[in-house]
């Protein structure tokens, strides 16, 4: 595994518990933010063990734990259920949690509600939410209870069935400079960070630039603050998924299979268990 020194990482090396203000300090440091999904104990353990600064427990459960075409059918429940597996894994990270489809939209009241279950039930460090402008009343309210909250803009999942499609976002001049309000919008409404999905990496650099938050990019280029993958994507379990962005550090795929293969192998043939793994 490679290193990470203290130039590197010199804000994050020095801290033994990752917060919002130190993704800021972060950012005014020039070092860049490293974001991983999780949604399970197990694997949550090694992505905070390995030094990640971010955990997302992404609505995107909904598509690798669940086996959904889209994120929209996860529950609060069950986000509530995930977030609280990661959380018990956690030591240093800041997790963050997606508030899943139908828990914030168009009512603030159940925003609040939705993130106050999360925080309480879950033990989480922050929410994450979809949209601009059309939810700033939602962000309004979860922060009147100090729950931290991460924007996300550009290509939003929870939206595929009225974008009709999960093409890079904002080419056209009218939404690149409508997605350049909304970051502003958002940064003024007081979330802690912005996460930028598919869009341009100019683009990207220029919302990264303007504003004093931390913007963290997931196919949206090099000039943003930090990345995220999705954990499933980046390991190479899940194979069908190749977009232009996604660098796969391991091929997880093949090895899990063959490891099974070999098991299933030695039990046919009757060389497992043996004299020594048995009592």
């Amino acid at each position: 595994m490679k290193k990470i020194d203290d130039k590197l990482s010199p804000v994050g090396n020095s801290v033994k518990k990752i917060t919002t203000s130190v993704l800021q300090q972060m950012k005014q440091n020039g070092e860049k933010i490293t974001m991983l999904t999780a949604y399970d104990f197990s694997l949550g353990s090694l992505v905070d063990h390995a030094g990640i600064d971010v955990i997302l427990v992404g609505d995107s459960a909904s598509n690798v734990m669940a086996g959904h075409e889209t994120t929209l059918p996860i529950t609060l429940d069950q986000m509530i259920y995930h977030a609280s597996s990661v959380i018990r894994a956690t030591k240093r990270a800041l997790v963050v949690v997606d508030l899943p489809f139908g828990s914030y939209q168009g009512n603030s009241k159940e925003a609040l509600t939705s993130s106050i279950r999360i925080m309480k039930e879950a033990g989480a460090h922050s929410v994450k939410l979809e949209g601009g402008r059309e939810v700033k009343e939602s962000i309004d309210r979860i922060l009147t209870a100090g729950i931290p909250v991460m924007g996300h803009l550009g290509l939003t999942p929870q939206s595929i069935y009225k974008f009709g499609t999960y093409a890079v976002r904002a080419k056209e001049e009218d939404e690149r400079n409508l997605l350049l309000e909304d970051a502003k919008i958002l940064e003024e409404t007081g979330v802690f960070a912005i996460v930028l999905e598919k869009i341009p990496a100019k683009l990207a650099g220029e919302v990264a630039r303007s504003v004093s938050i931390p913007v963290i990019g997931i196919g949206a280029g090099n000039e943003v603050d930090g990345q995220v993958l999705v954990l499933h994507d980046m390991l190479g379990i899940n194979k069908e998924f190749s977009p232009r962005f996604l660098r796969r550090y391991s091929n997880l795929h093949d090895t899990i299979t063959e490891a099974i293969g070999d098991y299933i192998y030695d039990v046919k043939s009757k060389d497992f268990p043996n004299e020594n793994e048995q009592y």
